[in-house]
């Protein structure tokens, strides 16, 4: 399903889209002192269920009979963060997992849900599983007293939700039988076979593997007074840090929970409540925690940046090269273009994945014809 470097255009025709206002599903109540937002209507209505997709005989068998099934070698951990504000992007991003992989019945997901609101496990729950009746997950709760009193306000106040942070505890949240776990954010799709991301080798005492792009300026994440103190630069002294996107991340829990790099990314946020040594949220505390020490996996795992910036009214293409994953990072989202009827040209490639039904039953039909250049050998989205 790898789509390789041979040039083949595909015509992605999007007709008939379900468009409706996202904004249509939300109300706010008020917990712990900020706003969160809920379901307003049947929450179980709103997603439909996605086809149901087979194992190959290839594919190792599961013991279903096993009480700690979870603990089985033969599964493939997926973790995502799951909340209100991203449950549409959410639900597609699943769907394009278990779409692609050859093995779907060996899949294990692992949804982080805020503490934020009581009922929030319970309904995630019955969301995920009326849209994918077969898929093997568990809802955990992130408690947001934990990283509370460490998040320093950064430039985008996106970045301080504190569900931000929970990949940081995924070796403590997962089983402790669970050696290795894809993170993934929810705004990407996967178009290639996971398993192929589940089997990259992380060499040496190397802890999590993401794609790095060395080309990035890495200074610019952290601040004057950072690079200006040895105490703290130093941390990068003989090693070659590269920028890398936490957003696509396989991680050796093993190895996590040996080194205690969790605490390690608290004792960084620590020192920027006070010093104020970085400015984006939860990226700068596992660069410092992990730059020059990273497994670099192929660009194509994460063809990052595709959110743009709805503000401006920008949109970013493809990157040349091989795709096998695709990710709306940034200030965008393909469904809340979409809804608007301005999207961008990728975003019609998120489209198929959504499973979302409009609460209205208002259709907005949508005819776009367009061609991309993109490798593939194999596979379709």
């Amino acid at each position: 399903m790898f789509l390789s470097r041979s040039i083949l255009f595909v015509f992605v025709f999007s007709a008939c889209l379900l468009l409706i206002p996202a904004n249509g599903i939300r109300s706010f109540a008020r917990t712990n002192g900020y706003e969160t937002e809920v379901e307003e209507v049947d929450p179980f209505a709103q997603f439909r269920e996605a086809p149901e997709y087979r194992n190959q005989r290839k594919c190792t068998l599961i013991d279903t009979t096993n009480a700690q099934l979870v603990c089985d070698p033969s599964l493939v951990h997926v973790a995502m963060t799951i909340d209100w504000h991203y449950l549409r992007g959410s639900i597609a991003a699943v769907h394009s997992v278990v779409k692609h992989t050859s093995c779907p019945l060996n899949l294990f997901f692992h949804f982080i849900a805020s503490d934020a609101r009581l009922d929030s496990k319970d309904v995630f729950e019955r969301i995920v599983h009326t849209s994918f009746p077969s898929l093997r997950f568990k809802v955990y709760v992130f408690r947001e007293s934990l990283v509370d009193n460490l998040i320093s306000p950064s430039i985008r106040e996106a970045l301080d939700n504190p569900l931000n942070y929970a990949r940081s505890y995924l070796p403590d949240l997962l089983d402790q039988c669970i050696e290795r776990v894809i993170y993934l954010d929810s705004d990407v799709i996967v178009v290639d076979d996971v398993q192929e991301l589940w089997k990259v080798s992380l060499t040496g005492s190397r802890v999590i593997g993401a794609p790095e792009y060395c080309h990035a300026n890495f200074t610019r994440y952290f601040s004057y007074e950072f690079w200006s103190s040895a105490e703290f630069s130093e941390v990068f002294q003989g090693k070659r840090p590269c920028y890398f996107n936490t957003g696509v991340m396989v991680m050796d829990l093993v190895r996590w929970r040996a080194g205690d790099y969790t605490r390690k990314i608290e004792k960084w946020m620590e020192i920027q409540k006070e010093r104020r040594i970085y400015k984006l949220g939860s990226l700068p505390p596992f660069l410092l925690a992990f730059g020059g020490n990273v497994e670099a996996i192929e660009h194509r795992w994460n063809q990052h940046g595709l959110g743009g910036d709805n503000v401006r009214n920008s949109c970013r293409t493809l990157h040349p090269g091989p795709v096998s994953l695709l990710h709306w990072s940034g200030k965008g989202k393909p469904w809340t273009r979409l809804d608007a009827k301005m999207p961008c040209s990728v975003d019609f490639l998120w489209a198929p994945y959504d499973l979302y039904i409009p609460h209205h039953h208002t259709y907005h039909h949508y005819h776009h014809h367009q061609r991309i250049a993109i490798g593939s050998t194999h596979s379709s989205f």
